[in-house]
């Protein structure tokens, strides 16, 4: 059955906000993939049939930044074929719905590029207005696809794993077939967190006819970005995020009452998934084989294969988002084999990153590099890569970097991640620390341990909550109003601070930082949160990023870690259950602590703090384990000349 939306610009406008929010609510850990409709089955390219073509595009006019500005709409609406199957190679169909342009309320014939999304949070709610709407009206059609074992699909969600890889390169091949009237042959993906994960899976797998992708804030490492950080558990999300997507696979779909006996088949094994499923999080939090990194990982890991990616790809990441630490190293994997790519990184947390990459417009909610309209930059990338509109300004940004600075508030371009600019330097620990008294951070003074006391509850209200919620409450009176969410300086007194005066020029860096410490402690295990944070003058203490890691999973592999002039400025940890070895008591020994990257400029008249603490609740919380050995594991911290600690920065000119 197709439904006709023909709403015009003013009901659109109505309805944006209010869309955006509860679309991106649901999308915003999202992986959409656009599905043509009609036959069920992974079309074989064949003969066309006789149908006529899309007209020519309009011209679009000039805007300030290089020349380019979207080109005008060519349809004044939209049409919804839902619930079309796509049988998989094993058989199991998915559902998509397939948004085509119309015109005076009717479908208009002929073939269109194709853009396909995946999503396991209800197609549906991803193919409402006006989510979308700018690319059909444009001359696209949007296929949104409920992944394997999820919405109306059958099968059994597969978390991300290979079965899904393979339905990606399908869909994508149903969408390119010719046996699609209203298919051209080229196709594209986007979507956003979950979106934008599977169409990585899915280029890596080199579909025929897919031209370009377009993932918005993607992870690379499901353990090191999501799951795992540093060894602990990420209590505050996976759990949840586990069973929240494995119950919405159980909700009636838009296919019950088509197909009712199909609908009910899919529910019960939905069903049948999640309960296997949600074994898993009783096995994370109990020490199990999901505590640790392991095959199965990096199975659901884009890092596994991003280099297998031809496609132009543009990545959008967010300084404060979910996969702060991932995006980054998607560029620099996709940039170093030479595929077109280029990658935006801005101040935005993960909810907001994805407001663009929807498509949708929120005036004074996002802060845009100058001369670009973010909801415009997918259909620019889209025109360009999969239509062949000829681009020069664009081509000549391949590998461009445009990141936002943080502190000087302004954006700023490079050609590789970190800029080329950076210069690794040292800032060792010094002076006597202690609750409410910093040390010192900059030249190595010697000094007597600083003890940092165990409390598995740092971290209740600091920035990692409100950042670690995903969505972080930017909309309305969220989170971000209770003064300890983006003030660090109360969090704070529960362990020990080491301050870095500025004076005279700022103090720039961009770039993933280490904290390679010097350490003790009684216990078997205990942990370690470390934050670096811009400390005004009036005291307020600005979280910049941080990192984390469990002493008993503080093995360094240096041949994966990055290194630049005999510095290990990024670890690699493997965190699986054969690294792990205890703490000797009170004997020292040296970690290094992978802090996730970060751009900012420290002002003058400001400090850089490094704030260390052992909790970091309820963000993250150590395996039952860990736990049991971490009790009472208060950490001393040494600093002198026999057992010195610093952080290595990604400085640059001022």
């Amino acid at each position: 059955m197709t439904s006709k939306l023909t709403t015009g610009r003013a009901g659109i406008r109505r309805g944006a906000a209010a869309i955006a929010t509860a679309g991106l609510a649901a999308a915003s850990l999202v992986a959409v993939v656009p599905t043509p409709p009609a036959s069920a089955g992974v079309g074989k390219a064949g003969a066309s049939p006789q149908v006529p073509q899309s007209p020519p595009l309009p011209q679009s006019t000039q805007y300030s930044a290089d020349g380019w500005k979207a080109r005008p709409e060519q349809y004044d609406g939209m049409d919804i074929e839902r619930d079309v199957p796509i049988t998989m190679k094993d058989g199991v169909k998915l559902l998509a719905d397939i948004q085509r342009p119309t015109r005076h309320g009717k479908v208009v014939p002929g073939r269109f590029p194709v853009l396909v999304q995946q999503t396991p949070y209800i197609k549906t709610v991803l193919s409402l207005p006006p989510i979308n709407w700018a690319l059909v009206k444009r001359g696209y059609v949007i296929v949104t696809v409920d992944v394997r074992g999820t919405g109306g699909s059958g099968g059994k969600w597969p978390v991300w794993g290979e079965p899904e890889h393979s339905d990606g390169k399908s869909v994508v091949e149903w969408a390119a077939s010719h046996n699609r009237p209203w298919s051209d042959g080229r196709v594209g993906l986007f979507g956003i967190s979950y979106g934008g994960i599977n169409q990585l899976f899915t280029a890596s797998q080199r579909p025929k006819g897919l031209k370009a992708i377009a993932p918005a804030v993607p992870m690379g490492d499901l353990y090191r970005d999501l799951v795992g950080k540093g060894g602990r558990g990420y209590l505050e999300l996976a759990p949840a995020y586990l069973a929240a997507v494995s119950g919405l696979g159980i909700l009636p779909n838009t296919n019950l009452l088509k197909d009712p006996a199909t609908a009910l088949k899919n529910i019960q094994e939905h069903w049948d998934a999640a309960a296997g499923n949600l074994k898993m999080i009783p096995e994370m939090i109990q020490g199990g084989d999901r505590a640790y990194d392991s095959a199965w990982y990096r199975e659901r890991s884009p890092l596994t294969y991003v280099d297998r990616i031809q496609v132009p790809t543009l990545l959008m990441g967010g300084e404060f988002d979910a996969f702060q630490r991932g995006t980054p190293m998607l560029y620099q994997r996709l940039s170093a084999k030479g595929t077109p790519v280029q990658f935006i990184n801005g101040p935005w947390s993960h909810a907001i990153a994805a407001i663009p990459a929807a498509g949708v417009s929120l005036p004074g909610v996002i802060n845009e590099p100058p001369g670009v309209k973010l909801g415009e930059l997918q259909l620019r990338w889209f025109d360009h890569y999969v239509r062949g509109v000829p681009d020069p300004a664009l081509d000549r940004r391949n590998k461009q970097v445009t990141y936002f600075e943080n502190g000087a508030n302004q954006w700023r371009t490079a050609r590789q991640w970190p800029p080329a600019d950076v210069r690794y330097q040292k800032a060792y620990l010094s002076g006597q620390a202690s609750k409410g008294r910093p040390g010192a951070l900059g030249t190595p003074v010697s000094g007597t341990p600083d003890t940092v006391k165990w409390n598995l509850f740092s971290g209740l209200c600091s920035r990692s909550t409100f950042q670690w919620l995903l969505f972080g409450g930017e909309f309305g009176n969220g989170p971000q109003k209770i003064p300890c969410m983006t003030d660090n300086r109360y969090n704070d007194q529960s362990g020990l601070t080491y301050d870095l005066p500025v004076r005279g020029r700022p103090l720039r860096f961009t770039g993933p930082v280490n904290a390679h410490f010097t350490v003790s402690t009684k216990s078997r295990d205990s942990q370690l949160t470390v934050r670096l944070e811009d400390v005004g003058p009036d005291g307020s203490a600005i979280q910049l990023t941080a990192g984390w890691l469990s002493l008993s999973m503080r093995e360094l592999e240096r041949g994966r870690s990055v290194v630049r002039n005999g510095m290990v400025v990024q670890p690699w940890h493997p965190y699986t259950k054969a690294s792990q070895k205890p703490m000797p008591k009170n004997k020292p020994v040296t970690v290094d602590v992978e802090i996730f990257p970060a751009s900012w400029s420290v002002q003058p008249g400001h400090h850089l703090r490094l704030a260390v603490q052992t909790g970091d609740f309820p963000h993250l919380f150590p395996p039952f384990p860990q736990l049991k050995d971490s009790f009472g594991g208060d950490v001393k911290l040494w600093h002198d000349k026999t057992h010195p600690s610093w952080i290595t920065l990604p400085t640059q000119p001022s």
